[in-house]
């Protein structure tokens, strides 16, 4: 959950927000109560994803992507049929 303040109260108490999103916590900013901007925690070093990590570790058994009747009822169905 994040917290929302204002420009106003954004720029008196900016440290104290700072504190809050070091601990973790996401704070918008809004003007006029329309968000304009996310402070959340920087992290340093993020690499973009490498793909095939994983290659060799997971195994897909046979026919996993086969048609499933029953799955696909699941899906079709009408969850709430009185509405």
């Amino acid at each position: 959950m994040s917290t929302i303040v204002n420009v106003y109260e954004a720029k008196t108490h900016l440290s104290r927000l700072l504190e809050q999103v070091e601990g973790g916590e996401e704070i918008v900013v809004a003007r006029s109560g329309r968000p304009v901007a996310r402070l959340v925690p920087y992290r340093q070093g993020d690499q973009p994803r490498r793909l095939g990590l994983l290659a060799g570790k997971v195994r897909i058994d046979p026919g996993f992507d086969e048609y499933d009747e029953q799955i696909a009822a699941m899906f079709e169905s009408d969850p709430d049929p009185g509405s």
